[in-house]
């Protein structure tokens, strides 16, 4: 039933894609002249393209190798190249439909001259932009708050915290960009990382060939590295993304919880896609939690920020997610806003305290427009006097 279900959702995620890329294909087609040459190697060129993304994730199944790296790579650009080349036709055939009942373009912008202009000038715009995009989302931005959390704990006055979400390790996310990650995070010298889901990205077969597990293995801080499963996690393969990650010194909190350093607990939800891969729900937050005391701060990594209020409930004090991407590539940041209650940043319902972080890595294109990648740095407070003391994001974007 499952496999089932698969093959329907592939197959309409594989018609929509096919219908975007042949109405992207077919205007270009009509704005090069008639008589061009460029006709039959546009063609060729386009098809290509346009199936590279698709035949590169099939080849990392069967073998994977450096020819499968180049479809992933080509057909990762071109997913932000084409949605793009999608707003932008849909954008010139709106002000074609509004001239055929307004007339109001001049004679001279309706010519076939006209057309292959607005084509060159869309194709310069649109590359110019997967190129800042690209560039944007290879440098990563430190983000620092200051957070109070009003208890005590047996043994420490403050935490500083490393986090980071949405990593997406394995053909794109690869060995520069993890080592960048790991320096990163360390120069933080923080007092414990924490890793909120979609560590890898699906298919865990490029994240061992290229041996990330030895570079994120160098990850360093004093009271340990955790993190949670994503979807991606589970759209890979739950259970041996967990296993590789844990061999690799990350511990993995699958709807458990654990008491740190005897001061505060640490506790972490299986993803929310849980049951649609596997069959199985995760645990309520309630659930999870009735046995943890109360006055000790609880901090709880939930990959994806749905039913914040279900945290507030429960008691805990910091809750930390990601998922997001705020979007990724904009405007599909408006959807993201409209579907979270916060879909980047910081957020405080009564005593408690939530982050949702756009994430360090990226799935699909390699391209990030209107937001950055980020690493979280919080420094957490805490104030057993119980005195007001306000949390602080300390730089923006």
């Amino acid at each position: 039933m499952k496999n089932y279900a698969f093959i329907v959702f592939f197959s309409v995620v594989l018609l929509i894609y096919s219908a975007i890329n042949y109405y992207i294909y077919h205007r270009a087609m009509q704005a090069l002249p008639f008589e061009s040459g460029i006709k039959p190697w546009f063609r060729s060129v386009f098809l290509v393209v346009a199936a590279s993304y698709v035949l590169g994730r099939i080849l990392e199944r069967v073998y994977i190798s450096a020819f499968s790296d180049i479809f992933v790579w080509i057909g990762s650009f071109w997913l932000a190249a084409m949605f793009y080349f999608f707003l932008a036709v849909i954008l010139i055939d709106f002000v074609r439909l509004a001239n055929h009942f307004g007339g109001f373009l001049p004679a001279s912008f309706t010519t076939p001259k006209a057309a292959l202009n607005v084509m060159g000038i869309a194709l310069f715009t649109v590359l110019f932009a997967v190129l800042a995009g690209y560039i944007n989302a290879i440098h990563p931005r430190f983000k620092k708050l200051e957070i109070t959390i009003n208890k005590s704990t047996r043994n420490l006055k403050e935490l500083n915290i490393a986090m980071a979400s949405d990593i997406h390790m394995g053909t794109i996310i690869g060995p520069h960009r993890i080592s960048h990650l790991v320096d990163s995070i360390n120069s933080l010298h923080p007092d414990i990382i924490l890793l909120s889901g979609d560590i890898v990205d699906e298919d865990l077969a490029p994240v061992i060939r290229q041996n990330l597990g030895d570079v994120i293995k160098k990850l360093k801080a004093p009271l340990g590295v955790y993190g949670i499963t994503g979807n991606h996690e589970y759209i890979g393969g739950a259970d041996t993304a967990v296993q590789y990650l844990e061999q690799h010194g990350i511990t993995i909190l699958r709807d458990s919880v654990i008491k740190v350093a005897e001061s505060f607990y640490l506790a972490g939800r299986e993803d929310r896609d849980m049951s649609r891969f596997d069959g199985r729900n995760r645990i309520s937050v309630q659930k999870l939690l009735e046995k943890t005391d109360k006055s000790l701060p609880i901090i709880l990594l939930d990959h994806q920020p749905f039913d914040l209020q279900s945290a507030q409930l429960a008691g805990v004090d910091l809750q930390l997610s990601g998922h997001t991407h705020h979007g990724q590539i904009w405007p599909l940041n408006y959807i993201t806003k409209a579907i979270y209650e916060v879909s980047m940043g910081y957020l405080k319902k009564g005593e408690t305290n939530y982050y949702v972080s756009s994430g360090y890595g990226g799935w699909g294109p390699p391209v990030r427009i209107g937001n950055r990648p980020e690493i979280v740095n919080i420094r957490l407070i805490f104030n057993a006097s119980g005195s007001p003391i306000a949390s602080k994001v300390l730089n923006t974007p």
